[in-house]
């Protein structure tokens, strides 16, 4: 017992030793980590009012820390400078052999530029250009050049065993629809089954009968079924074990399967099937023969409006694709995460933007090597909101209470619609950057990450930080501690 208050008394007089050593953290936001059980030498904090030209405190700063997902203000920053807002990937489509009467005698060659999002509407468009073309039946192969991305062999289940999850699908030069499929289960009007949809419909991808329905709790001891997949690359298959309770409504799934060249060959052939066309071909690899004129051109939303996705929904492949596509803007082609790297670390030296303890692998975030520093991350975002793409970049922050990662936090409280955020998370790691609009218009900086094995329990200690600087950061005296 003796030794144990010994502990407890040592571990309070350590945290205000560990408060006082660091006197510009002030001592509420200092206590809100503590409260939350994690130790302060495993925070990283910044704030400053962008109209000055140092922080208004900054803590343990130069540390080199994971910052999950913030990592993506790095890439998105950079490519808003050296592509430019207005910037816009292509996909193009090759006719290789004769058109006779709508038939091409020969294969379709699509040729991929890295597109980070080719949706559904957008391949269909695609689709649609090609019927409006003429092309109503394919009976060699689609061909498919993807050689602007030169990339290490990649495994989607690396990172955390989770191989069917959309977050891990890997980059490519011809990405389409993120290479996910959504399943939704969906209870019947009568209350005696329950329907399976797959969205894309792919004609590789089999969905076994449906679970049984049962009048179960939803939230109770028996789980939902759930759906098992059995994927070989080219083709899969879905099934469901256990029962259905008819409390849980309808429910999706978001799973990644297929090779990225079947999943394109499966989508080009339900989406031309269904605007009439007929193809039955098989999926090779091909380039695409020099001085070639495109049959047909699909063209992305600008960059700007593709970072809106990117740091909004965090989406990680994105991200990684908009990385490799730096890399093709400031070096040959092909493009490696290594070149990629090399432009990045140009860009920031000849911005004269010191990073310490970075270390970058695929501009996402989504990375166990993956570092960087709050002192780094917040010249960033001074940096930003002086530059000629500070609205597109800031645009494309999560809107406190209102939208992307944050639209459930903050709500209710006088932060809400006044901080733009990007946030990280991933086992061990929670952090947030972004801009606080104070109510007098002042704009600060916030930087914080936190690396712990209890990370997660850091979510309240870093709202709360936001939430301090809205209201104090214009009035704080780092020498008389009031806050």
């Amino acid at each position: 017992m003796r030794r144990d208050l010994r502990r407890l008394a040592l571990s309070a007089i350590l945290a205000v030793v560990a408060l006082d050593a660091h006197a510009a953290l002030p001592r509420a936001v200092g206590r809100a980590f503590l409260d939350a059980g994690i130790p302060l030498n495993h925070v990283s904090i910044v704030v400053q009012d962008t109209a000055k030209t140092r922080p208004l405190f900054a803590y343990d700063a130069n540390r080199s820390r994971s910052p999950a997902s913030v990592m993506k203000l790095v890439t998105t920053f950079a490519a808003l400078e050296l592509l430019g807002p207005e910037y816009r990937w292509k996909t193009e489509a090759y006719v290789a052999g004769p058109l006779v009467d709508g038939e091409l005698h020969g294969d379709l060659i699509l040729k991929g530029y890295g597109d980070p999002k080719i949706t559904v509407e957008q391949w269909q468009s695609l689709i649609a250009d090609l019927r409006a073309k003429g092309l109503s039946a394919v009976d060699g192969d689609l061909a498919l050049d993807r050689s602007l991305f030169a990339l290490p062999p990649y495994d989607p289940g690396a990172f955390d065993h989770e191989p069917l999850k959309p977050y891990n699908v890997g980059p490519d030069a011809l990405l389409v629809n993120f290479k996910s499929l959504r399943l939704t289960l969906v209870p019947d009007a009568s209350g005696t089954g329950v329907t399976v949809n797959a969205d894309p419909p792919l004609d590789v991808v089999t969905l076994g009968a449906p679970p049984p329905v049962s009048n179960d709790d939803c939230a109770g001891a028996s789980a939902p079924a759930t759906p098992s997949i059995d994927d070989h690359g080219d083709r899969a298959a879905i099934t469901f074990t256990g029962t259905y309770p008819l409390s849980c409504g309808e429910r999706d799934w978001w799973l990644a399967m297929l090779d990225h060249r079947h999943y394109v060959r499966a989508m080009f052939a339900t989406y031309f099937r269904a605007a009439g066309g007929r193809f039955d071909g098989s999926v090779t690899e091909r380039r695409v023969p020099a001085g070639t004129t495109p049959f047909a051109v699909l063209e992305s939303p600008p960059l700007a409006d593709i970072v809106r996705d990117v740091n909004k929904l965090s989406n990680n492949v994105m991200a990684r694709q908009i990385f490799l596509t730096l890399a093709t803007a400031r070096d040959t082609p092909p493009a490696t995460p290594a070149k990629a790297v090399n432009v990045v670390k140009r860009w920031l030296a000849a911005r004269k933007l010191a990073m310490p303890g970075l270390v970058l692998e695929n501009g996402s975030g989504l990375s166990r090597h993956e570092r960087n520093s709050a002192i780094g991350l917040n010249r960033l975002l001074v940096a930003a909101d002086a530059s000629d793409v500070r609205e597109e970049f800031e645009r494309s922050l999560a809107v406190a209470a209102i939208d992307g990662t944050v639209e459930r936090r903050f709500r209710g409280d006088a932060v809400a619609g006044q901080a733009l955020l990007k946030t990280g998370s991933l086992e061990g790691v929670r952090a947030v950057a972004g801009y606080v609009l104070d109510p007098a218009g002042r704009r600060f900086t916030v930087v914080a990450i936190v690396n712990d094995a209890n990370a997660r329990r850091a979510v309240p200690a870093l709202d709360y930080l936001v939430q301090w600087v809205y209201r104090n950061g214009a009035t704080w005296d780092p020498a008389l501690q009031r806050r």
